[in-house]
């Protein structure tokens, strides 16, 4: 059955820059109430707030919280409902990694290692253990969609404790959506690499590389893979999948494979 976003209410982690605040943008085109979640950049996530609010005739709020942190997760999650008024879908967006040298083990400091950890994989249990009895109540029932990338499914990325969560993560998706179906959908939007703030720090070397790696030739475009966690709140077919959006990256391609 179709299952309209007009009217529904959104939480959006790290949603005030780059992906997240597109994907919130999306919603709020949609009809959806959105509820904004950001660390550290209160003024970036109130400007996008006010935006939609007057773009789109919805109701959109800020919480700050860090999502490294449980409480804070449990938190977010009872701030959305007192905010919106309800809670029917959870973009988990929110991540954490830090650039390392490509196969170094020991680059990554064994609390770097677990930080990674608590914010690709503890963070999605966490919120999913408060939403979970809110969204299974709901009577279309529920939806979360975490942010993962295609590290998760190769040994690539910013650093091996990053592609090992994500992984990890991947796998928690699937357990979710086995656990908590039929009334919330579980999927994970894998993106390659997007030209964000935080994508650029990659270098030109590197993102001329990895486009010149990529089948498609390009980045993953950041309008393209927003889209995708539309998509996928829309899809009531499809739950414990994983929609790779990235140009081909993951498939691998040299420069000279294509003749």
């Amino acid at each position: 059955m179709p299952y309209s976003l007009k009217g529904r209410n959104v939480l959006v982690t790290a949603g005030s820059r780059g992906l997240g605040a597109l994907v919130c943008e999306k919603f709020a085109a949609e009809g959806a109430n959105v509820l904004i979640n950001y660390h550290s950049n209160a003024e970036a996530a109130q400007q996008l707030a006010d935006k939609l609010e007057k773009e789109y005739s919805v109701k959109c709020h800020i919480a700050q919280a860090d999502t490294l942190v449980a409480a804070e997760n449990d938190q977010l999650v009872h701030t959305t409902v007192g905010k919106l008024g309800g809670l029917d879908i959870i973009i988990a967006n929110a991540g954490w990694t830090r650039f390392t040298r490509p196969g170094d083990i020991y680059d990554m400091s064994h609390d770097e290692w677990n930080k990674c950890w608590a914010a690709n994989v503890m963070s999605h249990l966490q919120l999913m253990q408060t939403a979970q009895p809110i969204m299974s109540k709901n009577p279309d029932g529920g939806v979360y969609i975490a942010t993962s990338s295609i590290a998760g499914i190769t040994t690539g990325g910013s650093s091996m404790a990053y592609s090992v969560t994500k992984a990890a993560g991947l796998h928690l998706m699937k357990h979710f959506a086995f656990t908590f179906g039929p009334e919330i959908r579980v999927n994970a939007v894998l993106p390659g690499l997007l030209l964000t703030e935080w994508g650029m720090k990659f270098g030109d070397n590197i993102i001329d590389a990895l486009k010149e790696r990529s089948t498609l030739r390009h980045e993953t475009y950041l309008d393209d893979c927003a889209d995708a966690y539309i998509s996928l709140a829309k899809n009531t077919s499809a739950t414990g999948q994983q929609l790779t959006v990235d140009a081909g990256l993951a498939l691998g391609h040299l420069p000279s494979a294509k003749v």
